[in-house]
């Protein structure tokens, strides 16, 4: 008898074999630092790198429990649109791509809209899914941004929009570009009716959505270091054959050239709108996220959601 073969080698193997697996997806390398970040600290930190600052992608549910006062805040439902109106097709249908992005977010389209209390003041969010088609800008993103301005209209509320998007969403063509007019009128009505319209920038807003909505906002706040412009960066240096300057179309450098109104971390974005929205509004502040008074046509109330 072998006691090496017999004995200590399936000892060896049964300590070898019991160690336990180790999920894959437990970290998630910082785009700015390179940085390897243990994803349930970067949750605590709000998605934001605790080495560089870099400020990641959030999720619109995250985001909205973090604005809203105790996490607490209903739905606004946008009314239905026609989903694959040109009947388009790429490497892929239309329908199907839509189909996959509702699948992966949960979500029927790339914006979110919440009502709720945020510092006492009731406050209509507005969020873009940028993992929803990148975040583009289609008719049900449209009649989303409508709602949401007609339920703040209707309930004396400021309006506060977080665009993350490419732009005006190419599979439903000329429909689409419809919406930058739409969304500015609909900007407008919220202004007409004395309530503060604020947009806060969050990487990346380009394209239609900053050629439209995102740049006609009483204030305008931006996330550390997002992208904003309308084309690409390479795209302009290939255009005017120069070299772009350090930090171009980034929160900072749209803050020293006037377009920006505040760059803050995503931290500091929840004490900040309420600030401001402090200084705008002279109305009372509202009791409770509760969700009472008339709702205007297409947009209904849906249950608390809680963090």
């Amino acid at each position: 008898m072998n006691w090496l073969t017999n004995f200590v080698r399936p000892k060896i193997r049964a300590l070898v074999g019991a160690q336990k697996e180790i999920p894959d997806n437990l970290w998630e390398k910082c785009p700015g630092c390179s940085a390897m970040l243990f994803k349930r600290e970067l949750e605590e930190q709000a998605n934001v790198c605790r080495y560089c600052g870099f400020h990641l992608k959030l999720d619109p549910a995250k985001r909205l429990a973090m604005l809203f006062d105790n996490g607490e805040y209903g739905l606004v439902d946008a009314p239905h649109v026609s989903p694959d109106p040109l009947k388009f097709r790429d490497q892929k249908r239309y329908i199907d791509r839509l189909k996959e992005a509702r699948h992966k977010t949960g979500r029927p389209d790339a914006v979110v809209v919440a009502e709720g209390s945020m510092g006492g003041f009731r406050t209509i969010i507005a969020v873009f899914d940028f993992c929803f088609m990148g975040g583009s800008m289609g008719m049900a993103v449209g009649e989303a941004l409508i709602a949401a301005s007609r339920q703040a209209v209707a309930r004396n509320a400021p309006l506060v929009v977080l665009p993350a998007s490419g732009g005006a969403r190419m599979q439903e063509g000329i429909l689409s570009l419809m919406q930058m007019p739409r969304t500015i009128l609909a900007a407008r009505e919220v202004k007409e009716a004395g309530l503060p319209y604020i947009v806060v920038f969050t990487d990346p807003t380009t394209g239609g959505v900053t050629a439209s909505f995102a740049m006609v906002g009483d204030i305008h706040i931006a996330e550390k270091g997002a992208q904003i412009g309308f084309a690409g960066a390479r795209v302009i240096e290939n255009t005017i054959r120069e070299t772009l300057p350090p930090g171009f179309q980034r929160s900072e450098y749209l803050l020293e050239h006037g377009m920006v109104d505040v760059v803050v971390s995503r931290q500091e974005l929840r004490d900040t709108l309420i600030r401001v929205i402090g200084l705008l509004r002279k109305g009372p502040k509202a009791k409770s996220p509760r969700l009472t008074g008339p709702v205007p046509h297409g947009a209904r109330d849906m249950p608390i959601r809680r963090k």
